[in-house]
């Protein structure tokens, strides 16, 4: 798994790899290279069975500044048929973390800008450190952050999204935290201790339970809770009742003991 060349897996712990983004020259901004790295990696690791929680990191100072401007530029004197193909690969990517069946983390030590920012929106937790800066800043040059635009959307909501996009403005980890696009903020030197303490409760959960968890609301929209609703939860909460996981958690709570899926 260190095949890579603009990216780094490692073992967080038992049960956690980290992939840490690794152009920190370029505030590990991604080109097509790191983009098909990102992918490749994911596939690996949601491959891997001893893989329970992924953590996304950046090396350096920064998390991410976005898209690669050079990359971009060749973008912008390509033809359209090479920008689509470049764009779903890229739109891939998001697809694949957003969907992952493992629960993802960002630890956000710096900026993250553009679409580093839809890396962390696209994770199921962001923990940023105080220091850590954002933007949406793609309009600056002359681009719209189309393929990220979804995954702000749900972390912050429609009007804040639309905000952050049009002005491009930079935000501060607190007001990032007070608008929904980080989860939680701490001191820079005590960044590892709150991904760690949140890895702990994760490896806690059942596997399985997660990957339904994720799986049940991604279909599940804010709004009227409806009659195919009610009856799409009950007919998973019945099903999952049964399962071995289910019954294994249980067992372990009775017993007071840790249930199997824990690390030891």
């Amino acid at each position: 798994m260190n095949q890579f060349s603009t990216i780094k897996i490692t073992n967080r712990a038992a049960g956690v790899a980290q992939i840490t983004m690794a152009r920190p020259k370029v505030f590990n901004a991604f080109d097509e290279a790191m983009v098909g790295e990102l992918d490749e990696a994911l596939s690996q690791l949601i491959a891997d069975p001893a893989v329970r929680v992924i953590v996304l990191a950046g090396e350096g100072k920064h998390f991410s500044a976005g898209a690669d401007l050079q990359w971009m530029q060749r973008a912008s004197t390509a033809t359209l048929e090479w920008n689509l193909a470049d764009a779903r690969r890229f739109a891939g990517l998001f697809s694949k973390l957003e969907t992952c069946p493992k629960p993802t983390v960002a630890r956000v030590n710096g900026a993250a800008l553009g679409g580093g920012v839809g890396l962390l929106c696209a994770c199921d937790l962001a923990i940023a450190a105080d220091t850590a800066s954002f933007a949406v800043s793609e309009a600056k040059f002359g681009i719209i952050p189309a393929v990220i635009g979804p995954y702000v959307t749900n972390a912050v909501g429609k009007r804040q999204a639309r905000r952050l996009a049009l002005t491009t403005t930079r935000i501060q980890a607190d007001e990032a935290l007070r608008i929904g696009l980080v989860h939680q903020v701490t001191r820079l030197e005590d960044l590892d201790a709150a991904v760690d303490a949140t890895v702990t409760e994760l490896l806690a959960g059942g596997p399985q339970a997660q990957r339904e968890i994720k799986e049940l609301f991604a279909q599940l929209a804010v709004g009227p809770i409806t009659d195919e609703v009610r009856d799409l939860t009950a007919r998973t909460i019945s099903r999952i009742r049964g399962t071995d996981e289910a019954r294994e958690g249980f067992a372990a709570f009775l017993a007071k003991r840790p249930a199997k899926w824990i690390p030891v």
